[in-house]
């Protein structure tokens, strides 16, 4: 899953902090903070409190990250 986006990410993760929250309102805002960009951490997390697989948590932090596209790029 490695996408420029996602690296791009870890430097604006404080942006973007809340709109995670929004997205996945079963994690706490200190396990938001905790990822700090590390998409790998946000997928782990989103398994763990949805009980997702790791495909669907990854498929959800890919739709997530599509639907934020352009301000990641701005």
């Amino acid at each position: 899953m490695a996408d420029k986006n996602f690296d791009i990410l870890k430097g604006k993760w404080k942006q973007f902090e809340g709109d995670v929250q929004n997205e996945w309102g079963k994690l706490t805002d200190d396990q938001v903070a905790q990822v700090k960009g590390d998409v790998t951490k946000l997928i782990g997390l989103i398994q763990e409190q949805y009980g997702k697989s790791k495909s669907e948590a990854e498929e959800a932090v890919y739709r997530w990250q599509q639907k934020h596209e352009q301000e990641l790029q701005g």
